[in-house]
């Protein structure tokens, strides 16, 4: 839904990403208020928002259960997502990544999305321990990276062979680079130790 909403918007996609971050992506319900702001933020008619897109099967990547797995045997592992109420199904998630994930915040459930800090500490408060003591592993420069480092979590980032957008953030915060969630599963090990030393 969102793809197809930032595609037909004439904002830029930083812009409408941030509308849907903002706007969709906490609502709880999608109502005839939420569609008529979204339309409007967006400069779509209310016409063009779609409501009868079929929601798409979630599909894990190649190495995601190994990587889970391995991490859920050093550390509580849950989900923070930017989703709508429409693509969001924490039961099934859950049932799907159950005994390795314990637990999913999609934004809209906490009513925050990434990379509002408050979607950060709706995890740390639900799981009862100081932010600092989280690490976030995300593939999202903005969202995932900086909403995490500025909500005071230790950050891993999931390049997939990307350049780090912002050399200056990824010094200033430690922030550690993976190439992929396998490669993850080692800094987080890594930043675990050197806490427990």
């Amino acid at each position: 839904m969102a793809a197809r909403l930032a595609a037909i918007s004439p904002l830029g996609p930083k812009q409408a990403r941030r509308v849907m971050r903002d706007v969709l992506h906490t609502a709880p319900e999608i109502t005839d208020a939420v569609i008529k702001q979204v339309c409007a933020e967006l400069d779509i008619k209310q016409s063009d928002f779609p409501t009868d897109l079929p929601v798409s099967p979630l599909v894990l990547f190649p190495g995601v259960v190994e990587a889970l797995q391995q991490l859920s045997d050093s550390a509580t592992v849950v989900t923070l997502s930017n989703v709508t109420c429409t693509e969001a199904d924490p039961d099934r998630l859950l049932a799907l990544l159950s005994p390795w994930v314990s637990a999913h915040f999609p934004s809209c459930r906490t009513g925050f999305a990434k990379p509002d800090c408050r979607a950060f500490w709706t995890v740390a408060d639900a799981r009862q321990v100081p932010a600092a003591t989280m690490v976030h592993v995300g593939d999202d420069w903005e969202c995932d990276i900086r909403g995490a480092t500025t909500a005071g979590f230790a950050a891993v980032w999931l390049s997939h062979g990307r350049t780090v957008p912002d050399e200056h953030v990824l010094v200033e915060h430690d922030v550690l680079v993976a190439h992929d969630l396998a490669d993850a599963v080692q800094h987080v090990r890594q930043l675990l130790d050197l806490r427990n030393t």
